[in-house]
């Protein structure tokens, strides 16, 4: 059974831990679990902000320390005390920019080291000083559980209906579905979705579980780290592929507690390497789709921040974030573009490489079912370490479509386009195309159609040739690089078709 976070904090304080560093918006929720610890364990505590100086923590109503809201005077205070005291530091990694608060809150933190006085940091900012880093313990607030949210739910429900009468409408279903819709979130955002589903019509019923996802995928996608990806792509949309997706078959249902009690372990990811435009991405649509589960893209150009161990904790946000959302399929899209320093000599002081170390930790240590689903181009700028074996559960080579592909794939544009594969001369295109990617026959077939509503004409055969010989493909322009990458694949990785 895992520790819930007063445990944990509990379990720091307890083993005399000089410093903790929380990084969290949800301050109030880390000042309940710093009490709690205090009275737990013993400890009076302190509690010290910009605004009220210095003040009891545990008794509400006394008087702050007289001139204790400046930081420096605090800390100096703070260092004369002699019983055993926690002592909370709101928002103060700001005011460490001061070389003076600095020195004075590292000779604080030496001294915690032999004395009952212990530190707790709980700041909205993560840019802590590199030379406190050393010193002071990361404490990582989880995110809320299925029963948690059910039971902040309940309260935001009860609190709005003290300002007004509200109409609940909903069975035990609906509730659960409610809860799994707003997983992923933080206890601030699911009391505020929760307010926000009941002010519009001061009721709260089925309908408002699609509203929630709804509001639950715009609050992620302001933060800027995970998207919610349409999926209305279906496997049998796309041509080719029988291994993968015989392989994405067999799989469906090892989540399922019938296939673990068969001693099944679910399958963690895959990699998907292969050329530009050859359907990795739409398999990563498609994926979600077979599984019915959602798809989560990670931009990961959005979590690198120039801020010291910011990048890290964005990206250990997002996994979190993942996890306490699955069953999901998670998709990084070119995973060599995002790590590419991790594979080099790196010019970014180390940033990639502890970025793909957090990564690589993940994919071996979680246990949600979260699917990776990872696409990349350059087997060059690939990490070694994320190539070796037992990282994904297979590495696909998806290739150029041969000729039977390239008529399954022209007649899904076709038929896509309101028109009838039966009128085409299929194996004729599949013939001319050869070299061509799923996504240039799409291309092709777009230009075939502009070209012919240009000229007041119907789409032909003949059209078609002409448009895909009028754009030579990739493995043309690229030969060099395509057959380099065919030449790594082969008996490296498993041929997708």
């Amino acid at each position: 059974m895992s520790m819930t976070d007063q445990d944990r904090l509990r379990e720091l304080l307890e083993g005399r831990h000089p410093c903790v560093f929380v990084h969290t918006h949800e301050e109030e929720y880390v000042l309940d679990l710093v009490r709690d610890a205090a009275m737990a364990l013993g400890r009076s505590l302190r509690q010290w902000s910009i605004i009220g100086g210095v003040r009891d923590g545990l008794v509400a109503g006394k008087p702050p320390v007289p001139e204790t809201e400046n930081p420096a005077a605090a800390l100096y205070y703070l260092h004369e005390m002699r019983d055993p005291t926690i002592a909370v530091l709101l928002d103060l990694v700001t005011h460490l920019r001061e070389d003076r608060t600095l020195r004075l809150l590292r000779n604080l933190i030496r001294k915690c080291q032999s004395s009952d006085l212990q530190l707790v940091l709980i700041d909205h900012r993560e840019d802590v000083p590199a030379v406190l880093l050393d010193w002071a313990t990361r404490f990582e607030v989880s995110l809320p559980d299925a029963e948690e949210i059910e039971r902040l739910l309940k309260e935001a429900l009860a609190e709005e209906r003290r300002d007004g009468a509200i109409q609940i409408d909903i069975r035990r279903s609906d509730l659960e579905n409610i809860v799994s819709n707003l997983r992923g979130l933080t206890r601030r955002q699911v009391r505020m979705l929760v307010r926000e589903a009941v002010c519009c019509d001061r009721r709260f019923d089925q309908q408002d579980a699609a509203n929630l996802l709804l509001r639950k995928r715009q609050s992620l996608q302001s933060a800027g780290l995970l998207e919610f990806v349409d999926r209305p792509l279906d496997l049998s949309e796309i041509g080719g592929l029988r291994r993968l997706k015989s392989w994405l078959k067999q799989r469906e249902d090892t989540w399922s507690r019938r296939a673990i009690e068969f001693g099944l372990t679910p399958p963690r990811g895959i990699l998907l390497l292969g050329v530009q435009g050859a359907g990795k991405s739409l398999c990563a649509k498609a994926i979600a789709t077979a599984w019915r589960r959602p798809l989560l893209r990670m931009d990961v150009g959005a979590l690198y921040d120039k801020y010291i161990g910011e990048s890290e904790r964005r990206l250990r946000d997002a996994l979190r974030q993942a996890e306490m959302m699955a069953p999901v399929v998670l998709w990084i899209d070119e995973i060599e573009k995002a790590f590419a320093s991790a594979a080099s000599q790196s010019t970014d002081g180390g940033l990639s490489r502890r970025m793909f170390a957090t990564l690589l930790t993940w994919m071996q240590e979680h246990r949600a079912p979260a699917f990776l689903v990872a696409t990349a181009n350059d087997i060059a700028a690939l990490p070694p370490e994320l190539l070796r074996k037992g990282r994904f559960d297979e590495i696909f080579f998806v290739d150029l479509p041969k000729a039977p592909t390239r008529m399954d794939i022209f007649e899904i544009h076709l038929r896509k386009r309101l028109r009838d594969p039966a009128a085409f001369d299929l194996p004729a295109l599949a013939k001319a195309t050869e070299g061509y990617s799923g996504a240039e026959i799409e291309q092709a077939v777009l230009a075939g159609l502009h070209q012919a509503f240009d000229a007041g004409e119907e789409l032909t055969t003949e059209r078609l040739l002409k448009a895909a010989e009028a754009s030579p493909p990739l493995s043309v322009t690229m030969a060099e690089q395509v057959e380099a990458l065919r030449a790594w694949a082969k008996g490296r990785c498993v041929p997708a078709d």
